[in-house]
Order: structure tokens, then sequence, then C-alpha cells
């Protein structure tokens, strides 16, 4: 028997988890092309932008600071020195591991894909006005803040 199309049922719409998830699936879905278009995906900018707000750091610690899998960061800090956005050094204090630097190419590669983010970002959230995007924003951070202390 088939089901007749049509919205899901009520208590499913007004789920805060399922709008959520669904609303998250919408922004990575707009986000990874806004960043495909500079070839690159979203742990290139995180990578880029943690060094650049936060200065040289080895692997360990920069996976630790974005969230990126130790396998997954290893590609990703190879992918961006193929490309001269960073540098490996050795770690004075411990030739074992090395300290990653942003360059100069890096900084200006943040900087064109800071503008492609802001574009998406108003793609995303174009329904909402400019209040609606502060409090969302603010309410999105709270519930971050919250529930990441316990599964972060």
């Amino acid at each position: 028997m088939d089901t007749p199309e049509g919205p899901p049922p009520q208590r499913l719409r007004t789920l805060p988890s399922r709008l959520t998830n669904q609303a998250a699936h919408t922004a990575n879905r707009i986000v990874d092309q806004a960043l495909g278009q500079a070839g690159v995906r979203r742990y290139h900018y995180a990578l880029l932008a943690a060094l650049e707000e936060y200065g040289p750091a080895s692997q360990a610690a920069l996976g630790r600071r974005t969230g990126i899998d130790r396998s997954d960061m290893v590609a990703t800090v190879n992918d961006l020195a193929e490309r001269r956005f960073l540098e490996r050094a050795p770690d004075p204090d411990d030739r074992r591991r090395n300290i990653i630097t942003i360059t100069e190419a890096g900084r200006s590669q943040l900087t064109q894909l800071d503008r492609l983010l802001a574009a998406a970002q108003d793609d995303f959230l174009a329904p909402l006005p400019a209040a609606d995007r502060r409090n969302l924003i603010d309410l999105l951070t709270r519930l971050v803040a919250h529930h990441g202390d316990k599964h972060g």
C-alpha cells in the first residue's frame, strides 16, 4: 500500500532535534558548495582559521582545537602544505613532532574563504531578518555550550 505524499506527521514537524538536523543538512550542503568553489573542504577552513587565530601549533593540538581526527589531520595538513597554505617545521622542543604555521598564501586563501562562507551564511539564513539571525546564533551557541561539556 502506497503512503500518500505530503508533510510528515505534526509531531515530527515540531521536534526541535529533527528541525535542527534538517537545518544542519541544508547548512552543510550550502557551505560545502561554497567551499567547493575554492576547491577546499570544511577541514581546510577550520585548520587555516585555527592557525590564523591562535598561531603555530602541533598537529595534535590543532586536532584537539578543531575536532579533526588524527588521520584526517594528516591528509588535511598534507593537502594544505602542497598548496603552500601552511608550512611544517620540526618542533625545536620535540623533534618527533611538527609545528604547523599558516603562510601568507594561506592567509589570502582564508580571506577568500571567509567571503565565500559569509555569502553561504546569508544564503542559509535568507528567510530570517537580522534580529532573528542574532537570536538564532545566540540560542545555538547556548545549546552547543551546554551540551559540549557533556559530549565533547
